[in-house]
């Protein structure tokens, strides 16, 4: 409507139109800010995208020499060869600062997956060395997004196909350590089988299955290197695979190469628990004594601040703490867990002083916890905060003009919203103000008797009191919670080998 030169003003039947369509999306995009904030990671580039721009000096014999006489002593379950393309790649990465520190980085990261990924590749009979090509997709970063073509995860996934993964709007399994590697280690095996050459099936993964079969058939050639001398692939294949052999051969002999330096980061261990209920990421946190940050990192695959809450979810926490979990969340209703947070009692709490700390009433609080009005805190480990659950979006969300006088908690209050949401739906971090003119989003609650939403709460004290000071391992209380320890993710299944999926030459 916006571009098509209509006077939408001037047609009152456009004019109702367009603002349906406006309020359409807005509830859509409070909804999404009422579910939690969207992770932004942070991402290094690929050694594939540093490499992309550059433009290689001539390799001298001495260098392609050198490469040669280390394959010799280098062991992998590929087949390697040593050519000018290849000992170019290596040159790069070895002998310039952009490509060592690129590589060096990769290395590094690799440490955190190595094993998981390792046994992935063990139980789906596929060579171990096709890790390597994790360095040139993501450097195994597990958040790793393509801005131009969306393709994500550590094996870069197009974000359309069939890859046995879910994608939805609370996970994408794309960005699931484990999930996606089984995937990827099926989608190899299918190309070596429709193809028989490995170098094949790496180009058939970063340009598609279709488009090399097409130029084996139109050169007669079922050899990557031949292809490649003839023009019969693109620029970014052209490099795909050298670069890949490239890696391999460093990695058998970092001393030569200068990477001695690499340190590995150690493996990422986790607990995980299956939970069949929405639960927010920081009431999780709170519950294991970790920051949220570490649970954002440790399940990779969420893309809001709580899992979903039409179906179970394998949520991983820091290893050694299921039990403490099990134990705590108990504490909390199923209903309330995608908005309550779970409060460590110090010495100087008061209910007065959370109730302000969180902007909920005391008596709520109270009620929540099963306690006299007034009641002193000590003897409690922790105490639930019952924080106002999002609103309905549509016909309750409105935009909010603040006004001189005014500030967050003033706003809240009139709303009766806690300022939590109010920062959340605003993307206002905590101790910014608001000036006056800006327009905020607000939720408006449906109204709810307080004497039934007490009425509702069955926690007592003494739960609380003895849940927190225990946290033994081996205490069940829920038949829903499923614990088991496991490296870097879980699970089954950018590639499944009954779909055809887009590859990464379509990017």
């Amino acid at each position: 409507m916006l571009t098509s030169g209509l006077d939408i003003k001037g047609e009152p039947q456009l004019q109702d139109e367009f603002d349906h369509v406006i309020d359409q999306v807005n509830a859509l995009e409070m909804e999404a800010l009422k579910q939690g904030n969207g992770f932004v990671p942070k991402v290094e580039p690929a050694p594939a995208d540093v490499a992309a721009d550059v433009t290689f000096e001539a390799v001298t014999p001495d260098i392609v020499a050198k490469a040669k006489t280390e394959l010799a002593t280098t062991k992998s379950d590929l087949p390697l060869m040593v050519n000018e393309y290849v000992a170019g790649f290596i040159n790069f990465f070895a002998n310039s600062p952009r490509g060592h520190a690129t590589l060096l980085h990769s290395f590094q990261r690799a440490g955190r997956y190595r094993a998981m990924i390792q046994r992935v590749m063990g139980e789906e009979g596929v060579p171990q060395d096709l890790i390597y090509l994790a360095v040139a997709e993501s450097s195994f970063q597990p958040r790793a997004v393509n801005r131009k073509s969306g393709a994500g995860g550590m094996w870069q996934f197009m974000p359309y196909g069939n890859y046995g993964l879910t994608r939805n709007g609370y996970v994408d399994e794309r960005f699931d350590p484990e999930k996606s590697t089984r995937s990827y280690a099926r989608y190899m095996k299918y190309l070596y089988d429709q193809l028989g050459d490995w170098y094949l099936a790496m180009a058939a993964y970063d340009w598609g299955a279709g488009n090399v079969q097409r130029a084996v058939q139109k050169t007669g050639y079922a050899d990557f290197w031949e292809l490649y001398k003839r023009n019969n692939l693109p620029g970014e294949t052209k490099n795909y695979v050298p670069e890949i052999l490239a890696a391999i051969i460093i990695a058998n002999h970092p001393t030569q190469y200068g990477f001695d330096d690499v340190t590995l980061d150690p493996p990422v261990l986790t607990d995980t628990v299956t939970v069949n209920y929405s639960i927010d990421l920081r009431l999780a946190a709170d519950l294991v004594n970790a920051p949220v940050d570490e649970l954002m990192a440790l399940n990779p695959s969420l893309l809001r601040m709580t899992t979903p809450p039409d179906t179970s979810f394998d949520l991983h926490l820091p290893a050694g703490t299921a039990a403490l979990f099990q134990e705590r969340v108990e504490t909390i209703p199923e209903s309330k867990r995608n908005a309550w947070r779970y409060h460590r009692v110090t010495a100087d709490d008061t209910l007065e002083s959370l109730a302000r700390t969180y902007h909920v009433s005391q008596a709520d609080l109270a009620a929540a916890n099963q306690l006299p009005s007034g009641q002193s805190l000590s003897g409690l480990d922790a105490v639930v905060i019952p924080l106002a659950p999002a609103a309905t979006p549509g016909a309750h969300t409105v935009l909010y003009t603040v006004r001189r006088g005014d500030t967050l908690v003033s706003i809240a209050d009139r709303f009766g919203v806690s300022l939590d949401q109010l920062r959340r739906w605003n993307k206002i971090p905590s101790g910014i103000k608001v000036e006056s003119g800006r327009r905020l989003h607000v939720a408006e609650p449906a109204t709810v008797s307080k004497s039934k939403s007490r009425h509702r709460t069955t926690i007592t004290a003494a739960d609380l009191k003895n849940a927190t000071r225990s946290g033994k391992p081996g205490h069940r209380s829920s038949s829903s919670i499923t614990p088991r320890t496991s490296r870097a993710g879980s699970g089954t299944s950018r590639r499944n080998a009954h779909a055809k999926p887009q590859t990464r030459a379509q990017k």
